[in-house]
């Protein structure tokens, strides 16, 4: 029995309501309404039908995001064909070996990416498909490029007297059937490819509706072969008649600000690293003038100065945003802090692709500082230690939201779930009596002290981070001793006129600045500046593998 609605069943409800309205749409380019968009998905739904695709055949996606991607995904999601988003950034070799992998029989890409992929090591592959313009980039043989060219004639004989809002029609029967895979890492050895039913889909898009705010227009930034990026930027707001606008490749500041003031979104999805660079380039320097100091000791100028900042943060990104969600990474304390105090419209969610993939959210008036928010109802998070309160243990969870294993990788998703069913984060935290959850780290990342202490580099990280002249920093361990590797910011060096003998002890007084603020055994031993800034991955979490 299923307590709430079928995403699909929400998505055809909005296809008809919203018929006439922009549903999927490129800044500067493309714009599809949700009529046109239906009639498109339709089209391949016919095209599938005469190439004898079944429910369960895998369709792969790899291109940059936009609004063709939008109407290929649905296409594929709704005739009961398995959708394999890949990412653009993947390698070649990569992409290759996934689509193999994953027994695509069909692939969305676009003409450049094509150019650096092998058919040959592709062999289930029967159609591909520019997803610029809906030709056909290569097809196994004439029969399938016949058929692919008889799509129009074929929605005209099935469809004599128009297609309208009647004619949408998106199956529900199929909860518990896979919906998509999607791939965590471009790793060629043993790849996991999460499998994510329409009742993960489903639990997540019916949380999101009742929790999330809803809007009128909504900017997607994130890659929508990632599940952050494809849920919360794409599916929970279409299935409300959302008008969905993409930035296409990654976008230049100036030209993020642009989208921002023109579209006007009313939500807008991020990683912390975003909002610290605004707060270090933009407010910091601002309330950092003496005279402001000064100010800000005033009560009432300073309930005045800081409603200012807030404002001035809000109309940059397009004076509607209603709810700032970030994820990926804890937000520095100081940004935080500021935050709060300003009532900005913040919260830190946490998820993971296994869970499609909301895990924790609160929304902004009663989110905590520090806390990743709470369990979302469709789930339940528990700590695998004695004193959950306090003692940090592995985060736990189980639930409506979370995948039924990876594909083709037995051993894998065995090691993934404990004995009694329960997905193994691989994140330590505790949860509070009020049921937020605290993120200590990732149980990869910690380090064991001298002394047998847990230290949790990120929690370094956020300390080093607040130390003047540093952009970012990545705490590792050497010989039992910690070092905390860091990329400078530049243009504060630049802007300090500092003598040659003053910039030569930067390093040093990062590294004396941080321990102050430091308890004895995660004292750090050294501080080494890197000349380039981390390796990330498309998330814009650091790689923290590449750093030793």
């Amino acid at each position: 029995m299923n307590n709430y609605p079928h995403y699909l069943k929400r998505l055809e409800d909005a296809t008809r309501k919203f018929w006439n309205k922009p549903a999927l749409n490129n800044i500067g380019g493309e714009t599809f309404d949700y009529a046109q968009m239906a009639t498109q998905i339709e089209k391949f739904h016919l095209v599938f039908e005469k190439l004898g695709f079944r429910k369960g055949d895998k369709i792969a996606i790899c291109a940059q995001n936009g609004a063709r991607w939008g109407m290929a995904y649905l296409a594929v999601n709704t005739y009961g064909t398995v959708t394999v988003p890949i990412l653009a950034d993947f390698t070649a070799d990569s992409v290759n070996h996934l689509v193999d992998h994953s027994d695509s029989l069909a692939l969305f890409t676009n003409a450049a990416k094509w150019k650096t992929l092998d058919i040959a090591r592709m062999p289930k592959l029967r159609l591909v498909v520019d997803v610029d313009t809906w030709e056909t980039l290569w097809t196994a043989d004439a029969s399938v490029q016949e058929v692919y060219d008889k799509m129009d004639a074929m929605f005209e004989a099935r469809y004599p007297n128009g297609y309208g809002p009647d004619d949408v029609h998106f199956p529900t029967d199929n909860w518990d059937e896979l919906s998509t895979i999607n791939y965590t890492s471009g790793s060629t050895g043993d790849p996991k490819g999460v499998m994510l039913t329409y009742r993960n889909f489903s639990a997540n898009v019916d949380y999101s509706q009742r929790n999330v705010p809803a809007g009128d227009k909504m900017v997607s930034m994130l890659p929508m072969a990632h599940m952050y990026g494809l849920v919360i930027e794409f599916i929970y707001p279409l299935c409300n008649g959302t008008s969905i606008y993409w930035m296409g490749k990654a976008p230049t500041p100036a030209a993020l600000m642009k989208a921002f003031a023109d579209v006007k979104p009313y939500l807008l999805v991020t990683v912390p690293l975003v909002m610290e660079k605004i707060y270090k380039s933009k407010v910091k320097p601002t309330l950092d003038k003496p005279l402001m100091k000064v100010l800000l000791k005033v009560p009432g100028v300073n309930r005045v100065i800081y409603r200012k900042v807030k404002d001035g943060l809000v109309s940059a990104f397009g004076g509607n945003v209603q709810e700032f969600i970030m994820g990926g990474a804890a937000l520095n304390p100081e940004v935080e802090r500021l935050f709060k105090r300003i009532r900005f419209p913040y919260l830190v969610g946490y998820g993971m692709t296994e869970a499609c993939p909301l895990l924790a959210y609160e929304h902004w008036t009663k989110y905590v500082p520090g806390s990743c928010g709470k369990c979302v109802d469709v789930a339940e998070a528990r700590i695998d230690s004695e004193d959950p309160q306090h003692v940090v243990g592995e985060i736990q969870c189980r639930g409506e939201n979370i995948m039924i294993g990876y594909y083709k990788n037995e051993e894998a998703t065995k090691n993934a779930f404990t004995e009694d069913g329960w997905l193994k984060t691989g994140d330590l935290g505790v949860i509070d009596a009020e049921g937020n959850i605290f993120i200590r780290g990732r149980s990869k990342n910690m380090i064991l002290g001298p002394s047998g202490q847990n230290i949790y580099p990120e929690e370094i990280e956020a300390i080093v981070n607040n130390q003047a002249y540093v952009l970012e920093s990545v705490v590792v361990a050497r010989g039992g001793k910690l070092v905390a590797l860091v990329y400078p910011d530049e243009q504060a060096v630049a802007k300090s006129l500092l003598d040659a003998e003053a910039k030569a002890n930067i390093p040093e007084n990062i590294r004396l600045g941080a321990n102050r603020q430091l308890p004895s055994y995660s004292q750090i031993f050294k501080v080494e500046m890197v000349e380039m800034p981390f390796e990330k991955t498309p998330k814009l979490s650091i790689k923290r593998f590449l750093y030793k």
